[in-house]
């Protein structure tokens, strides 16, 4: 369990010097804000770029895939289900609450998980895939539509080259499929800046966090609840469901897919929301209350299948 913890102890200070950055007026009271902007349109698309352009294409499409896309698939679902018939929340804050019940944190928490307690960081990659690539391109739409105010044919079908998150995702498919062995030369900017991309996020989410009272009333608490439970607790238990039963997996492979769909709710989710300014405490608060629960989890996880 060394594994599980370093990763979050690493993750957990990043988030803290954030905060105290803003407890100190580091950067004024935009720098949250202008971190946000940066990691989304420029050190998070090169970090995504990166990884896929490396990606082991048989490891991508492979059982674990199908099984993290039935699990995030069937978390979000139950979500809007559930805003359908209490909340009826508007497009934006119901895309935000899904999204937080099935998308998890495949890089800054996922690669050292995949590392130290899997032993091999391959086993991410599907999720990573899964997210980026499906996942994320609808949910941006979705978010496009509310922020713009209406929808067309056109532009659903055009918002994939207009976020730069998705053109860094697919471009780097499109080089892992093909098989193109890119010169470091072309990489290592990429990856300089891709090295930004987590730490930035990071501590933007930790900014957020001061001046705020997590978990208010007022704010939502019972999507928050609702959303966290579902990826927590439900999302590992379907996992194993689908894995073990619909796909007879066992041993290594059995204990890897239950616990990366343990992993928490992305810190990426908290950016959609602060770049489109909508369900913005929804994704803090899930973010936060799913990293504090997935050590547990997690730990409960290995004690049982490892």
């Amino acid at each position: 369990m060394g594994g599980v913890l370093l990763g979050f102890g690493i993750i957990g200070f990043v988030i803290l010097v954030g905060y105290i950055a803003a407890r100190l007026q580091i950067g004024g009271p935009e720098a949250g804000f202008v971190l946000n902007r940066i990691a989304f349109f420029v050190t998070g698309p090169a970090l995504l770029f990166t990884v896929l352009a490396q990606a082991d294409i048989g490891d991508v499409f492979s059982v674990p895939l199908l099984v993290a896309l039935i699990s995030a698939v069937s978390m979000a679902a139950v979500y809007l289900v559930v805003n359908l018939v209490f909340w009826r929340d508007p497009l934006g804050r119901s895309t935000i609450g899904s999204m937080a019940s099935g998308y998890v944190n495949a890089n800054n928490i996922g690669l050292p998980v995949a590392v130290y307690v899997l032993g091999d960081a391959h086993y991410v990659a599907p999720l990573i895939v899964i997210q980026l690539v499906i996942f994320a391109p609808i949910g941006l739409a979705l978010l496009d539509i509310e922020s713009r105010g209406s929808a067309s044919v056109g532009g659903i079908l055009s918002q994939p080259i207009r976020n730069p998150l998705i053109i860094a995702s697919l471009t780097g498919l499109v080089i892992a499929l093909l098989g193109i062995d890119l010169p470091d030369a072309v990489l290592a900017p990429f990856e300089l800046l891709g090295g930004a991309a987590v730490p930035l996020i990071l501590m933007a989410f930790g900014m957020s966090l001061y001046g705020q009272k997590p978990f208010a009333a007022n704010e939502g608490r019972s999507r928050i609840v609702v959303a966290s439970i579902l990826k927590a607790v439900v999302m590992p238990g379907v996992a194993w469901l689908v894995a073990s039963l619909g796909f007879g997996l066992h041993g290594p492979e059995l204990f890897a897919v239950v616990t990366l769909a343990a992993l928490p709710t992305a810190q990426n989710i908290f950016n959609y929301a602060s770049r489109y300014n909508t369900g913005v405490v929804l994704a803090r608060d899930t973010v936060l209350a799913t990293t504090l629960a997935s050590v547990p989890v997690i730990v409960v996880i290995a004690a049982l299948l490892a």
